[in-house]
């Protein structure tokens, strides 16, 4: 059977829980996020955004089991049955279909990231580190060691602080978009996960 692939070579693939058949979330696969998802027995989706695939729960640890996958009749949808390790949706949420939808929206917006790109961030460094392709930064910043990738997390943190400082908002977003980058690959090159992280975090919480 040939599968019909969208004008960017993506297939919407949707995850619904096994045991209580509710909607979890939508996505979009490759045929290379297929291949890992049907290889690997967890979800994988194509992050649209990064234009590079993402293994979904690789950051809050919330990962996606896949149990059973069907083709919809033209072949052109994919629904996985799944057993989800806790919440799917970013926001803690167990679906990310939990907005009622009364009438029609005051406004549209185009697609944008959302905090759900650090894990689509995370996803990729990894594969960066299992793969290490050539001509990649991150692969390079791995192969260089964790010393080197420390370095460059102080530097980007005092090109933050600095733009902070001087009221650079400009360049702000750029800078802080460096410093969590590069705390992630620290994160991947030290064998730690974000998941780790955000635990520690809801620790602190008062």
């Amino acid at each position: 059977m040939d599968m019909k692939l969208n004008e960017r070579g993506l297939i919407p693939a949707i995850a619904q829980h096994i045991e209580t058949g509710e909607v979890l979330m939508m996505g979009y696969m490759s045929p290379g996020a297929l291949k890992r998802t049907l290889e690997g027995g967890q979800v994988w989706y194509y992050s649209r955004s990064r234009e590079d695939l993402w293994h979904k729960g690789e950051v809050s640890g919330n990962y996606l089991n896949l149990k059973e996958a069907l083709v919809d009749c033209d072949a052109d949808t994919i629904l996985m049955k799944v057993l989800p390790d806790g919440p799917t949706c970013h926001t803690g949420e167990p679906s990310c279909f939990f907005t009622p939808l009364e009438g029609m929206p005051e406004g549209f917006q185009s697609e944008d990231a959302s905090a759900e790109i650090l894990e689509e961030l995370f996803s990729t460094i990894q594969d960066r580190k299992r793969d290490l392709p050539e001509n990649s930064y991150t692969a390079q910043l791995l192969q260089s060691g964790v010393g080197r990738v420390a370095q460059k997390v102080i530097e980007e943190a005092g090109e933050t602080a600095l733009a902070a400082a001087q009221d650079d908002t400009d360049s702000l977003p750029a800078e802080a978009a460096d410093l969590f980058y590069h705390a992630l690959v620290l994160l991947a090159a030290s064998g730690v996960t974000p998941s780790q992280v955000w635990q520690e975090l809801r620790s602190r919480r008062r």
